[in-house]
């Protein structure tokens, strides 16, 4: 079942650019669109998720959740048998009879919808803000469509709703894994496009830190993405690839050595390795699989070893700016 199945009804303060929300749902399939790129029946081939036995990651495409999907609409349909169960049990006025799931995810989508503008304008959002936009009717629901909310925010977009005052309360949007950059200059102007960003260095890393051109596109084609075929999200992803991630050296795009016809690959860029870590990508990909970080254990080994090498390069740093201390 689809998360989003039918287009909320904007209000006049939201974004232009949230109606194809449903183009973002059909390119926000991560796990999905990872595992059929990058598992392989053959053991032996570097960078597949299904290299190590231990590894606890299921062989067939079809078995794992869409995070945007199977997942969220399993916390909304618990969500209204746990509200009918009480409501049966406590024999609860009308205001807690059952919601549908339609219904719910209708105030999802508007809740992104103001999600979005507020993070536009650079504005903190309160509670008190976000209830009027669910509507009293759904106050009930609040917790539950707040979750699903952010979790749409973070696939989607790369951006992570997080409480910065919970006696307001009060929330702020930031961009996901300490980047510093969100793509809304680029592509289609206004609408942060990070969230591809991570996913392409997801991909990057489980591939042995490289990723051909052609693996790269068997990825965004599962996404409905496809060279030179414009997005209502990501413009022409070709072009928000090759040069806008390449321009803001996230990404490295290069020529296979000793490849020819000439084949290209990508590679993390600089800037990727100054913001983020490989920790920090493999704890995204762990949350988007509903999984542990130490089950992907031949990436995990890699990417705990570059925390080690970071740790001991900050005090080897430390030491030289404060002999003292030392």
């Amino acid at each position: 079942m689809a998360f989003h199945q039918k287009s909320p009804q904007h209000s006049p303060n939201q974004s232009p650019q949230s109606g194809s929300e449903t183009q973002g749902l059909e390119a926000a399939q991560a796990p999905e669109a990872v595992e059929r790129a990058c598992v392989s029946p053959d053991p032996s081939v570097p960078g597949s998720l299904s290299e190590d036995p231990d590894a606890g990651m299921p062989s067939s495409p079809e078995s794992p959740q869409s995070f945007c999907s199977s997942s969220v609409v399993t916390t909304a349909t618990s969500s209204s048998k746990s509200s009918e169960e009480s409501s049966s049990q406590e024999e609860e006025s009308s205001s807690s009879q059952e919601v549908s799931i339609d219904a719910l995810e209708e105030r999802v989508s508007s809740l992104v919808d103001f999600l979005l503008v507020k993070y536009q304008k650079k504005e903190p959002i309160t509670k008190a803000e976000m209830l009027t936009i669910v509507s009293e009717e759904y106050q009930d629901h609040f917790a539950d469509i707040l979750l699903q909310a952010s979790e749409r925010m973070e696939i989607i977009y790369g951006l992570d709703v997080k409480e910065v005052d919970p006696v307001q309360p009060c929330y702020a949007i930031v961009i996901k894994l300490g980047l510093t950059y969100d793509g809304m200059q680029h592509g289609e102007k206004g609408v942060p496009k990070t969230g591809i960003l991570i996913l392409l260095l997801g991909a990057i890393f489980v591939k042995g830190n490289r990723a051909t051109e052609e693996e790269i596109w068997q990825i965004l084609n599962v996404m409905k993405l496809y060279p030179g075929q414009k997005h209502d999200i990501f413009g022409d992803p070709s072009c928000l690839i090759t040069k806008h991630f390449v321009e803001e050296e996230y990404l490295k795009y290069q020529q296979v050595a000793n490849s020819d016809p000439a084949r290209f690959e990508f590679l993390w860029g600089p800037r990727t390795h100054a913001e983020t870590t490989k920790m920090q990508v493999l704890e995204y990909l762990a949350k988007v699989y509903g999984s542990d970080p130490r089950s992907f254990t031949s990436h995990y080994k890699e990417a705990f070893e570059e925390e080690q090498e970071r740790s001991q390069g900050r005090v080897a740093t430390a030491a030289i700016d404060y002999p003292g201390h030392f």
